[in-house]
């Protein structure tokens, strides 16, 4: 037998004993929208109200996240106790104070009690930057996440978020992009049922200028139809939106642009001089709905090009959400098919318990 059949046949039964296991739940509890669905199906299966949108926001935060997974498990139609469970945590209380630290200890205790009050045997919780940006086959860079409410610039180093480096935030986010397009349809007197409308817009045909003064001059009109609202015209809102993160002063905002939040990033994890060559953070990850605008990644390197000092520009790149909206998710994916997994990833029940009785 031939050596390429001999390792055929080995490849054939490492993936027959992967393709025994059973599969895990991956749920990404994003800041606008969750996404959720089973390790071996191609993409989730299921999107919903994220965290804060499932019971009362004045209840205690342990009935919130148990209506919330008890709503996800529901719609799966799947039993807790019966596999592993991947959930990305938010990204919130971004600094390195005692603080901070506190209240994401806080967070993480408060999804695992529930979890394991409800028989899950194993569960892998991970910051959901780190996720996006497993989802690009990287265990090291910058990961910007264009949330909601705000936009993150996240320094990670071998899987871990570098907080002692500094986590920039800028104060707005996917909702002002979308506030922003629907302003200027109002005053070009284009009428709309809702801002669901916006924002099907914003995702179908808005896009970043590689050049904001040269696409002035030129005819960027184009056109898509809605179901049951008829057809809508656009044209230099299609890229005016996306200029904000650039020149958010467009929208009256005083306000970091989005390389400028970057390049202090990359400033801050080159003087900390954490490894020998100064090259993890140069590779920067997009995550994000909004983050998917075509264009983008284009126009984030090419002002980081322009604006940062020769000894640091050199060898940046810039990639597009991988997986689209969905990075993530596809993140938790990627890890709950290792042949590791659950092992080192995840923690257990009996794990959670011991080591909360040590606590008290």
């Amino acid at each position: 037998m031939g050596s390429s059949e001999s390792e055929e046949l080995l490849f054939m039964r490492v993936y027959g004993q992967r393709a025994q296991v059973p599969d895990s739940i991956i749920i990404d509890g994003g800041s606008g929208y969750c996404k959720f669905g089973r390790s071996k199906n191609p993409s989730p299966s299921g999107r919903s109200a994220t965290f804060l949108e499932f019971g009362n926001i004045e209840s205690p935060i342990y009935a919130r996240l148990q209506q919330f997974f008890v709503t996800i498990f529901n719609r799966m139609q799947v039993k807790p106790y019966m596999q592993p469970i991947v959930v990305s945590l938010p990204l919130c209380h971004y600094d390195d104070t005692e603080s901070a630290k506190a209240s994401r200890r806080q967070l993480k205790t408060a999804i695992l009690n529930v979890l394991f009050d409800m028989n899950v045997p194993a569960v892998c919780a991970l910051n959901q930057a780190v996720l996006a940006l497993y989802a690009a086959r990287q265990t090291s860079g910058i990961v910007v996440n264009i949330g909601f409410q705000v936009i993150t610039i996240v320094p990670i180093l071998n899987g871990k978020v570098m907080r002692q480096v500094g986590v920039e935030v800028i104060g707005f986010g996917a909702l002002k992009l979308t506030g922003f397009l629907k302003e200027k349809m109002q005053e070009n007197n284009v009428t709309f049922r809702s801002l669901y409308t916006v924002r099907t817009l914003k995702e179908n045909l808005c896009y970043v200028a590689l050049d904001y003064e040269a696409e002035l001059s030129r005819d960027t009109q184009a056109s898509m139809e809605i179901l049951g609202e008829g057809w809508f015209t656009l044209s230099k809102e299609r890229f005016q939106t996306g200029e904000i993160l650039f020149q958010p002063r467009l929208a009256g905002m005083h306000a970091m642009s989005l390389h400028q939040a970057v390049a202090l990033c990359m400033d801050h994890c080159d003087a900390a001089g954490l490894t020998g060559d100064g090259r993890w953070f140069k590779t920067v990850v997009l995550a994000g709905g909004s983050a998917c605008l075509p264009g983008l990644a284009e126009r984030l390197e090419k002002e980081l090009q322009n604006y940062l000092p020769s000894s640091i520009c050199n060898g940046v790149t810039v990639i597009p959400p991988p997986c689209g909206v969905d990075a993530a998710w596809h993140g938790g994916k990627l890890i709950s098919n290792l042949s590791t997994f659950p092992g080192p990833w995840c923690i257990t029940r009996k794990q959670f318990r011991r080591k909360s009785r040590l606590m008290w």
